[in-house]
């Protein structure tokens, strides 16, 4: 099948594009207009982000706070349990968002199939998205554990001893993983939905004139067409993973000992033991990392171009 190149939306190139073209066109809306926006994200976002940003930089309880520079921060990282739920979180974020864009893309190209019961197997797929994550937390931990647990039971019927999903230091953060990836693929699985749909039907018919099958189609026009979806659900998921906190917590509170720690539930258990500087200085650290990761990340995978 002849493969033709084109741009990310698929359109001609028009005579006024070029340099001219990628000038933005002059709205026609006075600057006026968004200040109302600016204020309200500078009240509700640049505001508090200065202020935690000062308040790591103290030693703080609610009624008073001593300014000492960078002691949190310097605190944070020699401590060698906080340096590993840092490496943790990147663990966690890289597992899950990548089985999401794998699983979700799967999901996605069987359920715009011909296939029977197409929109209750969606209805199916994204149902876990709607249940509440505390609630899928308790009920995993339930079904994964070693002794009682629904999962062993099943496996030892045919003759597989189970392992200690949330027990085992090597399991536990790959088994909370899992669960995360079975309630967020629904929402995968809907923005690949949307992609694909949208895609040209003429491509698939000129495809199939030109005697391309399954997996051509496949390969050189839904990957590259929905590309807007995979890039959206890799952010998502991205900042989603690195952000993680609920279900962690619900399953394992970061155990056993700290090989499930995340960067968030290590801030949670600061809070908790009344080192407030030292947890906002771990809210600080999580800011700059997934604005490190996310905001390069999302330019380099926006500027590319699709070839179909």
């Amino acid at each position: 099948m002849a493969l033709t190149t084109v741009s990310r939306s698929a359109r001609p190139r028009l005579a006024g594009d070029g340099e001219a073209g990628r000038v933005r066109a002059h709205s026609p809306y006075s600057s006026w207009f968004y200040l109302p926006a600016a204020v309200i994200y500078g009240v509700l976002f640049i505001v508090p982000t200065l202020i935690a940003f000062y308040f790591s930089l103290t030693r703080w309880s609610i009624f008073d706070s001593k300014f000492i520079g960078f002691d949190n921060y310097k605190t944070f990282f020699q401590e060698p349990g906080l340096v590993s739920s840092l490496w943790h979180t990147l663990i966690y974020a890289v597992l899950t968002s990548g089985l999401k864009v794998v699983l979700g893309l799967g999901l996605a190209v069987l359920l715009t199939s011909q296939i029977v019961g197409r929109g209750f197997l969606r209805s199916v797929v994204f149902f876990p998205v709607l249940v509440s994550t505390i609630g899928v937390g308790l009920t995993f931990t339930i079904l994964m554990n070693p002794e009682r647990g629904l999962i062993n039971q099943s496996l030892g019927l045919i003759g597989i001893s189970g392992p200690g999903w949330l027990t085992d230091p090597s399991l536990a953060l790959i088994s909370v993983a899992l669960v995360d990836v079975w309630k967020g693929v629904g929402l995968a699985t809907l923005i690949y939905i949307a992609g694909i749909v949208s895609i040209p039907t003429e491509y698939f018919e000129a495809a199939r004139v030109d005697g391309a099958g399954a997996w051509d189609n496949f390969r050189h026009i839904v990957m590259p067409l929905a590309r807007p979806a995979t890039v959206t659900v890799i952010i998502l998921s991205l900042i989603g993973g690195l952000r993680s906190f609920d279900l962690i917590w619900a399953m394992t509170r970061g155990g056993p000992g700290f090989t499930s720690d995340v960067i968030a539930s290590v801030i949670y258990k600061q809070y908790q033991a009344g080192f407030y500087g030292l947890s906002t200085a771990g809210n600080v650290v999580l800011f700059v990392v997934v604005t490190a990761i996310v905001l390069p990340l999302s330019r380099f995978l926006n500027r590319k171009e699709v070839e179909l």
